[in-house]
């Protein structure tokens, strides 16, 4: 199941090497010299950390990869937000949920 968590391998400048993470497990992380490295280890460190759960009984993470997704939730804005989104969907004679979904799908 470990190779089902979501892992990321970024730079760390201030370790000058790669850093490995889980976004399953955030306190978790490990530094290598390249990214395969940084890689192999964080999901070596990670299977450890399963290991040890089961072991003591505690409850394991699901991956986010294996969860099932809506595709709704609500956010919370400011009312001042909220009514300039408004006015810009109406301009663009698109929903609010229109406008904002395009907006959250060019971040990502």
């Amino acid at each position: 199941m470990s190779d089902h968590y979501t892992y990321r391998i970024t730079w760390s400048a201030e370790d000058n090497e790669h850093v490995g993470l889980c976004a399953e497990f955030p306190s978790l992380s490990w530094l290598g010299p390249t990214p395969a490295e940084a890689l192999s280890g964080i999901q070596h460190l990670v299977r450890e950390c399963l290991a040890d759960m089961h072991t003591t009984g505690e409850a394991v993470p699901e991956p986010i990869a294996d969860r099932s997704y809506s595709g709704k939730f609500m956010v919370r804005v400011p009312p001042e937000s909220h009514r300039a989104l408004a006015i810009q969907a109406a301009e663009q004679g698109v929903s609010l949920n229109r406008l904002v979904s395009a907006r959250l799908a060019s971040t990502t």
